[in-house]
C-alpha cells in the first residue's frame, strides 16, 4: 500500500523523496487496540539503504501497533516541546543559545527503539529530544532551559548541556565536533569492561569536516571499538549548504576504511533498522558510520530565521512529503491501528503535558549561588577557596 507519491523533480528533489511503503500483516481487518497490540507488522521502505564497504540491511522492518503508537506519541511530544521552547525563548524566559530539533525527531526515536539504556549516546547542542528519548522528563527539560534547580543539569547547563548519565546519555556539547572523541572514549570503556554495548556519537554535517572526527575514527578502527558515528545530515551547517562546505557530501563514505550506511533519517522505522544493524556490526567488527538524511524546520539557532539561505517552498515541501510524524500517522491510519480522532486526542494530551511541565518549571527556584562552586573539581580536590595572598580561607567547596 503506497503511503505517498514521489515528489516532482525540483532542484531540491533529494530533500523531498517521500516514503513509499508496502505493508503486509498476518492479521485480519479487525480493529486493533490503539496502545497494546503486539501483532507483528512488516513494513518495506521504498527508499533503500545505501552501503559503503558492507552489505545493506534488509529493507523489511518488523514493528507492532504498540510501537507505532509509541513512536507517534513521543515524536508529537518532542515536536510540541520544541515549539514551546521557541515561544519561551521569544518571551525571554530562555536565555543564551538554543537549538531546536523539530523535523529530526525520527532519528532520536528510531535509534532508541534499536538499543538499550546500557548503550551510550553523546551528541552536540541540539540535544533536547535525544534527552527525552533517553527517558528524560519534560519538567527536567523546561527547568534546564529556564535555568532552574529542577533541570537535568541543575539549571547550570542550559540548552546545550543536557545530561542523564544513569540512562547512558552523556550530553549535550557546545564545541562543534568535540563530542565525537568523547563518544569513542565511551566505546573504549565499553570494550575494556566487556559490556557488550555500543556508543552512538551524533554530529551534524557542519561538524563532519572537523579533524578530530577523523583522528577519533582512526583510533576506533585501529582498536575495533564498538563506536557508531551518526551524521545527522540536515543539509545546512548553520547557514551553509552542504555542497558549499564539503567536496564530498557522501558522509557515510567519509570513513574510507570504515563501513558506512546512508539512511532515510525522516523514517523512524528505517532509522531503527539501521541502528540495529549498526549495533550488531560494531560489536563484531568495530566502528561504522551512519548518515541520517534529515531536515530541521527551524533555523540553526534562535538568531537564525532559517529562510535566508533556503526557500520557504523547500521547507514546506519537506513538511508535506517527508515529515516523520505524518508518516507514522498515515501508517497507523492505513493499518486501522488508530482513528484520526484518537491521534488528535493524543496530540491534545501532549499539549496539556507540555503546558503543565512549563508551569511546574516556572515554579522551580533558581540555583543557589553556592552552586557556582559545585561540579568544578573531583571531590576531595581543590576544596579550599583562598582570599588575597592565600592568607585566609574564604570558602570550603563541596
Amino acid at each position: 500500500m503506497a503511503l505517498s507519491r514521489a515528489a516532482s523533480s525540483t532542484p531540491h528533489a533529494n530533500l523531498l523523496k517521500p516514503l513509499a511503503a508496502a505493508i503486509s500483516s498476518s492479521s485480519s481487518f479487525f480493529r486493533r487496540s490503539i496502545s497494546t497490540d503486539t501483532t507483528p507488522i512488516t513494513v518495506e521502505t521504498s527508499v533503500p539503504f545505501t552501503a559503503h564497504r558492507c552489505e545493506a540491511p534488509s529493507r523489511t522492518v518488523e514493528t507492532t501497533g504498540q510501537e507505532l503508537v509509541g513512536f507517534f506519541r513521543l515524536m508529537a511530544l518532542m515536536r510540541r516541546a520544541e515549539i514551546a521552547a521557541d515561544s519561551l525563548y521569544k518571551a525571554k524566559l530562555i536565555r543564551g543559545f538554543c537549538h531546536l530539533y523539530d523535523g529530526q525527531e525520527a532519528v532520536a526515536i528510531g535509534m532508541e527503539a534499536a538499543i538499550t539504556k546500557k548503550d551510550c549516546i553523546i551528541t552536540a547542542y541540539r540535544d533536547h529530544c535525544t534527552f527525552l528519548g533517553r527517558g528524560g522528563t519534560l519538567l527536567e527539560v523546561f527547568s534546564e532551559l529556564m535555568g532552574r534547580q529542577a533541570g537535568c543539569s541543575k539549571g547550570k547547563g542550559g540548552s546545550m548541556h543536557f545530561y542523564r548519565k544513569e540512562a547512558g546519555f552523556y550530553g549535550g556539547h557546545g564545541i562543534v565536533g568535540a563530542q565525537i572523541p568523547l563518544g569513542v572514549g565511551l566505546a573504549f570503556a565499553q570494550k575494556y569492561n566487556k559490556d557488550e554495548s555500543v556508543s552512538f556519537a551524533l554530529y551534524g554535517d557542519g561538524a563532519a569536516n572537523q579533524g578530530q572526527l577523523f583522528e577519533a575514527l582512526n583510533m576506533a578502527a585501529l582498536w575495533d571499538l564498538p563506536a557508531i558515528l551518526v551524521c545527522e545530515n540536515n543539509h545546512y551547517g548553520m547557514g551553509t549548504a552542504e555542497w558549499r562546505a564539503a567536496k564530498s557530501p557522501s558522509y557515510y563514505k567519509r570513513g574510507d576504511y570504515v563501513p558506512g550506511l546512508k539512511v532515510d533519517g525522516m523514517d523512524a522505522l528505517a532509522v531503527k533498522q539501521a541502528c540495529k544493524f549498526a549495533k550488531e556490526h560494531a560489536l563484531k567488527n568495530g566502528p561504522i558510520i551512519l548518515e541520517m538524511d534529515t531536515y530541521r524546520y527551524h533555523g540553526h539557532s534562535m538568531s537564525d530565521p532559517g529562510s535566508t539561505y533556503r526557500t520557504r517552498d523547500e521547507i514546506s515541501g519537506v513538511r508535506q512529503e517527508r515529515d516523520p510524524i505524518e508518516r507514522i500517522r498515515k501508517l497507523l491510519l492505513s493499518l486501522d491501528l488508530a482513528t484520526e480522532k484518537e491521534l488528535k486526542d493524543i496530540e491534545k494530551e501532549v499539549r496539556k503535558e507540555v503546558d503543565e511541565a512549563i508551569a511546574q518549571a516556572k515554579e522551580s527556584p533558581m540555583p543557589d549561588p553556592s552552586e557556582l562552586f559545585t561540579n568544578v573539581y573531583v571531590k576531595g580536590y581543590g576544596v579550599e577557596s583562598f582570599g588575597p595572598d592565600r592568607k585566609e580561607v574564604r570558602a570550603v567547596l563541596p
